[in-house]
Formats: C-alpha cells, sequence, structure tokens
C-alpha cells in the first residue's frame, strides 16, 4: 500500500478509487460492481441522522469485511477503559514522558491508559491514553469499535495504513481514525511517542465560529484525507478489535486494507497543528481558552461538549495591564494537558515535552511560582512573542477519573504541588 495523496476539506462528500473504473455511476450498489469488486456501507451515524450530521461511506473491496475467524478475548494489557467506580483524588497530578520499551513493543501494545470517564456502553464520555512503541504493526490491523482515535504524536512519525488509505504524520500534526475503521502503524523514525484521546462521543467536528466570523481558527480546506489505496496480500495474520472496552483477536487470511474504491464522508484525516489561526486580545484581559478550540464533540447539552480539544501554539501576547500567562483558575470542566514541542508559556520547568497534567474540576491551578513572578514584573510596553511551542488539552465536562496503573505510575511527579509552593504572600492592607 503506497501513499497516494489528499484531498482536502473536513466532512466532505469525497470519492477515491486506486483502479480507474472502480466507482459505480449513479447508485451506490450495483448488481455487479466492477472489477469483481464487493460494495459494503460503512456508518458512523444512525441511518436517519440529519443529512448534516449523517456520515457513511461506501467501500468497494475485495473481501467483505465480515470475512475474518472467530474472536476471543486476549489480555487486556495497559489498554483498557476501566476507570473504576471509586473515590477520585481532586490532586492536581502531573507526569513525566511515558518511558520507551524495553522489548519490540507496536502501537498497539504500546497504549497505557491514563484517565478516562463515562463509557462505550453509554456512548459518551473518553479514554485518555499514552504510547510508546519501537515496532510496525506487522501482520495484525487493529480497529476501535467504542470511539474514534484523536492521534496526537509527540516524537517521531507515523505511517497509519487505513482501510480507505494511507495518513502520514509527524509531531505538531495530528489524526483522526473514525470508529470501526481497521489500520496498521508503522514507524518511519524506529521509535515514537504520543498521544490517543478515544473519543465515546458525538463524532468531532469544527467549532462554530460565532462572533469571530467566517474566517479563524482550523481552517477547513486544511484538514486532509487519504486517497484510495489497498493491498491484496494472503497469509496467516490476526485482527485485533476493541469492544465494549476489552480487547479481542481473530485470525484473518488477508489483508483487511484490501478497498480498492470509496466514496462518501466518514473516513479518516489528519491536520497540521501549525496552520491553525490564532486569535487573542489586542486590548486588555485575554479571552477564555476556548478561543484556541480545534474540534470538539457535543453534548446532549448546547454549550457544553463531551470533549473539546484545543491547543496553545506559537503566537502574540501584547494586552496591558494583564497578567499574561493563563491566570489562576478553577473550573467545572476538567483538563488533561500534554505538551508536545518547545516549553509551555504557564510553567518553568517540570511540564516537558511527552509529559502530561490531569487537573479535574475545581481544582485550582495556573502558573507556577517562577512564572507568576516573572510575568507580574514584565515590561507590558513590549509584545511577548511565544515562539517554538505547542501545548494542548483535552478538556471534558465530566471528571477524568486516573487509571491505577497512571496513578502508580513510575513517571508520575509526586511532588507536582511543590510548584505553587513559593507563591510568596504579598498583600499589604491598607491602614
Amino acid at each position: 500500500m503506497e501513499s497516494n495523496g489528499y484531498q482536502s476539506g473536513f466532512g466532505n462528500e469525497f470519492a477515491s478509487e486506486a483502479v480507474a473504473g472502480t466507482l459505480p455511476v449513479g447508485r451506490n450498489s450495483p448488481q455487479r460492481v466492477a472489477h469483481g469488486l464487493y460494495a459494503e456501507q460503512l456508518s458512523g451515524t444512525a441511518f436517519t441522522a440529519p443529512r448534516a450530521e449523517n456520515r457513511r461511506s461506501w467501500l468497494y473491496r475485495i473481501r467483505p469485511a465480515a470475512m475474518h475467524g472467530a474472536f476471543e478475548r486476549i489480555d487486556i494489557g495497559t489498554f483498557h477503559n476501566d476507570f473504576g467506580d471509586g473515590p477520585v483524588s481532586p490532586d492536581q497530578m502531573r507526569w513525566s514522558p511515558l518511558p520507551m520499551p524495553s522489548s519490540p513493543t507496536d502501537f498497539v501494545d504500546g497504549l497505557f491508559t491514563m484517565a478516562g470517564n463515562g463509557s462505550p456502553a453509554g456512548q459518551h464520555g473518553v479514554g485518555i491514553h499514552l504510547y510508546a512503541a519501537n515496532r510496525d504493526m506487522d501482520g495484525r490491523w487493529f480497529y476501535d469499535a467504542d470511539g474514534e482515535l484523536l492521534i496526537v504524536p509527540q516524537s517521531g512519525r507515523l505511517r497509519v495504513a487505513t482501510e480507505l488509505g494511507m495518513i502520514e504524520i509527524e509531531p505538531q500534526e495530528i489524526a483522526v481514525i473514525p470508529r470501526g475503521i481497521r489500520f496498521a502503524v508503522s514507524l518511519p523514525d524506529g521509535e515514537a511517542r504520543g498521544y490517543v484521546c478515544e473519543n465515546f462521543g458525538a463524532l468531532l467536528r469544527l467549532p462554530d465560529l460565532g462572533p469571530i466570523g467566517s474566517n479563524g481558527l482550523a481552517n477547513p480546506r486544511d484538514f486532509l484525507t487519504p486517497n484510495a489505496a489497498y493491498e491484496d496480500v494472503q497469509g496467516n495474520f490476526e485482527l485485533i478489535a476493541k469492544f465494549q472496552g476489552h480487547l479481542w483477536r481473530a485470525p484473518i487470511g488477508h489483508s483487511p486494507l484490501d478497498v480498492v474504491g470509496w466514496h462518501g464522508n466518514y473516513a479518516p484525516y489528519k491536520y497540521d497543528l501549525r496552520r491553525f489561526n490564532t486569535i487573542g486580545s489586542i486590548s486588555y484581559d485575554h479571552p477564555d481558552p476556548s478561543i484556541f478550540l480545534v474540534l470538539h464533540s457535543a453534548s446532549d447539552t448546547p454549550g457544553t461538549s463531551n470533549l473539546d480539544f484545543v491547543i496553545f501554539p506559537p503566537r502574540w501576547l501584547v494586552a496591558q495591564d494583564t497578567f499574561r500567562p493563563p491566570w489562576f483558575h478553577r473550573n467545572i470542566a476538567s483538563e488533561f494537558m500534554g505538551l508536545v514541542h518547545g516549553a509551555y508559556d504557564a510553567k518553568a520547568e517540570g511540564f516537558v515535552p511527552g509529559g502530561a497534567s490531569l487537573h479535574n474540576s475545581m481544582s485550582g491551578h495556573g502558573p507556577d511560582a517562577a512564572t507568576f513572578e516573572k510575568a507580574s514584573s514584565a515590561d507590558l510596553s513590549q509584545a511577548d512573542v511565544i515562539v517554538d511551542t505547542m501545548a494542548f488539552m483535552f478538556e471534558t465536562r465530566a471528571v477524568l477519573r486516573p487509571t491505577p496503573q497512571a496513578v502508580e505510575a513510575g513517571h508520575r511527579q509526586r511532588d507536582y504541588q511543590a510548584c505553587w509552593a513559593g507563591l510568596k504572600k504579598h498583600f499589604t492592607p491598607l491602614r
């Protein structure tokens, strides 16, 4: 399977064929499909969803997706949706980067669940995972029946071969693999590390811009969907499925990436975060971090997301008489942050590329002592140009329940709260 370029746009009706004449004209499922292929519909929403929300694609493939052996449960390892039902500590938490594996480990085996809420059964909430891998997925493919996967590389490139074509991403790019689509990941640089958000709720979409107007934030044309690319390979392979929070394995005698042509609007896509059009204040104060929203999954409550994906890219800070870094705050929402590249402007040290932090609902957080002192005495007649950085946040409306393996992990920074211990009392009451 070779990459054959991309198609531009978000949520478009795409059409692509790797062999001329594959796509039928005027109908989706003709009595006989060209080239002896099978027609198969892949639906990501209910059949009766409104036209503007309906997501489905027609695939024309060498063998139907139904062709594989019986599934059997396999060891769930460190990748799961067991978020527990006991007490959740309100402590702020932070982690150093996930260590690279010492033995050969592919993308799926290298997934490490950090936190989550909701469930695949309830079709709401998220699972948040890290990955560290040093081996290609060879002779095995994976699909997630529980949610779509938002992949955020931090170190090392990924080549994601999907049923609908090839996606190649590097750090500061993201990919979204829709629920149910089969894929395999290879590592051009030999090893890779990053973050994954598993979205159990409504499909990710671009936010409405409201008073911002018709331009700004992420532009639809910068989202890229792959062209059709197929492989016709036979052998003794395995298909891994994630279904209702558990992993299953089935033998399969061929590559499931055998779609020769497809059309529709349910497809994987990629986006370069460096193309995000950042917006900020040019007078005083600064708006809420919702101005950095790239994608979101809507909930049943208007204005409140099941998941927000927010980034903090390079930008200019020019607000006057204003504390320019993120202010101290407590939110009803819960925040899981990661750093892809560079330094984060609200932390002087400790939060490094590949690391992560969790600030749950109403747990106070904000700049550390060193950042506060520096920003409080900054010369506001000069712009603060933030360069060479890319931080992000998975924000949810429900509490993120950290997994025991994350709480007990060796790379957890158990002294995280100490970053605020140096904040001094400056109060001088009037006499």
